[in-house]
């Protein structure tokens, strides 16, 4: 329709501060209550927020520094992979999050790193260099002998690591890879990693005639969980369910669709008689603080050592999984792995348990979204009742975000928040809401005042797409639900 109420945007006092320093003070003169107030300020919920204390072995004032240091080096990380480009070699938190480091191939780039307000070290090898390397390794992970655990991209030592109980067979997996040797690493380790499947009991789901897993997180019509739990066309109850897509090994993530009468929440057990709210998939820096939801053993947190690593199990090697120090135990498969309200990864395997501890390794949601078509459930309602024409959704976008919205209200994209570009380009937007609807999408440029409208897409359908060629600045998306009422997926990619 011709036609477009004229709305105000809403001219919020904008900070121009995710280039600030990393180091957050602690606080002193803490309260009884302080947990549960600090847990409020940092926008978790308290049971997080005390797990997190409990298994980091921080106060409450330690808890909210490290959690306001790893948003704003996930701000700042986001912007220099950008900026960067080729000369970024990966970015990682120190162990007690105070000092944000960005690895670069080259000296002149390290003024960059120093205006988003981290630390820069110059390292011989670019993220791009380091992946391609394990990716040569994972070429070959069918000739990987039982005595190499697995391999990953270390950032933090510019290195991908080879895990090896015989430090002769792990250099003969290397030398037929064809690799270069000088940047690979082989490290002692005594893993056995094995998939937590095929514990009976518990308040989680069942596969077939009684195995059981964890739930990943709800998504579109069901939930995402581990590949290894359970084949295409498998069934489940509690909830009941059908297998609708599974892949292990290589990958280790699969979908169920679930029978009518199951509502999928955006929500996770913290196994202390409350939930934690999903509110989004964006990805935590290496050495960010992440807690897991299982079955067996409840809630546990720790940190993300390492992106990308291989893992050999005796089924197979699974590429591309998240590292961590989480504990977890058999059962936990499949369960959830989030940092903040921020989907990580659903839980595959390791080694160890959570009486000694152990390493756990996790498949990361992004990648299952983008293989299914699937759309994340936040908050605690339900995805679009439908996608769009062509039932594709809002795919193929860098990132996704949902939510839900009464006829007349707005939404402000990602995260109530804002997005920073460094560099001109390419801005793309996409939302879908329920069948019926007439949902609006804009994007807002920030001209040093107020918010202002630079690209919208404004017909009558419940999807919109927009497109926007714009020079760097602070960005954000209003969504618009002009009529009709409920859930919305959107997805976006900036420059």
């Amino acid at each position: 329709m011709n036609r477009r109420l004229l709305f105000a945007s809403a001219a919020a006092t904008l900070t121009l501060g995710i280039t600030v320093a990393l180091t957050y003070p602690a606080a002193a003169g803490q309260s009884p209550d302080a947990a549960s107030d600090a847990a409020t300020a940092a926008g978790i919920s308290p049971q997080v927020f005390q797990a997190l204390a409990r298994d980091l072995k921080l106060d409450p004032a330690g808890v909210q520094a490290r959690l306001a240091n790893e948003t704003k080096a996930g701000k700042a990380d986001l912007s220099l992979r950008k900026s960067l480009g080729g000369a970024y070699g990966g970015g990682w938190l120190s162990a007690d999050a105070k000092t944000f480091t960005v690895g670069v191939t080259s000296e002149a780039q390290a003024a960059k790193v120093r205006a988003a307000g981290a630390t820069p070290q110059l390292v011989a090898r670019s993220l791009t260099q380091l992946d391609a390397v394990k990716a040569q390794l994972d070429t070959v992970a069918a000739k990987a002998p039982k005595t190499v655990p697995g391999w990953y991209v270390d950032v933090t030592t510019n290195q991908v690591v080879v895990l090896a109980k015989s430090g002769a067979d792990a250099a003969a997996f290397v030398r037929q890879s064809g690799v270069d040797a000088a940047a690979v690493r082989v490290e002692a380790s005594a893993e056995t990693p094995v998939p937590y499947i095929d514990v009976i009991g518990g308040n989680a789901y069942y596969i077939g005639s009684g195995s059981r897993c964890s739930v990943g997180f709800s998504v579109n019509g069901g939930f995402i969980t581990a590949g290894h739990c359970g084949s295409t066309g498998s069934t489940t109850t509690q909830p009941s369910g059908t297998f609708a897509g599974s892949s292990f090994p290589g990958n280790d993530y699969a979908w169920v669709r679930v029978n009518s009468g199951n509502t999928p929440r955006g929500l996770v057990n913290n196994y202390a008689g409350g939930t934690v709210t999903v509110s989004g998939s964006t990805e935590a820096a290496v050495g960010a603080s992440v807690c897991r939801s299982g079955s067996t053993t409840g809630w546990h947190c720790g940190t993300i050592q390492a992106r990308n690593s291989s893992v050999t199990y005796p089924q197979g090697t699974v590429n591309g999984l998240i590292r961590t120090n989480v504990c977890a135990e058999p059962g936990d498969s499949g369960g959830s792995l989030i940092a903040g309200s921020q989907a990580q990864g659903v839980t595959s395997g390791g080694s160890g348990n959570c009486s000694s501890g152990g390493t756990t390794y996790f498949q990361p949601v992004n990648e299952i979204l983008s293989a299914y078509s699937l759309t994340l459930v936040t908050g605690s309602g339900p995805p679009p009742s439908s996608p769009p024409p062509g039932g594709s959704g809002c795919t193929g976008y860098e990132f996704s975000r949902s939510g839900s919205l009464s006829s007349g209200g707005s939404a402000y994209q990602p995260d109530n928040s804002y997005y920073q570009s460094t560099s001109s380009g390419t801005h793309r937007g996409c939302v879908a809401g329920p069948s019926g609807t007439d949902f609006d999408l804009y994007l807002q440029k920030w001209n040093g005042s107020a918010w202002a409208n630079v690209a919208s897409g404004t017909t009558p359908s419940n999807a919109e797409t927009l497109t926007y060629s714009g020079t760097a600045g602070y960005y954000r998306y209003r969504v618009y639900a002009y009529s009709g009422s409920g859930s919305y997926a959107m997805g976006f990619t900036n420059p």
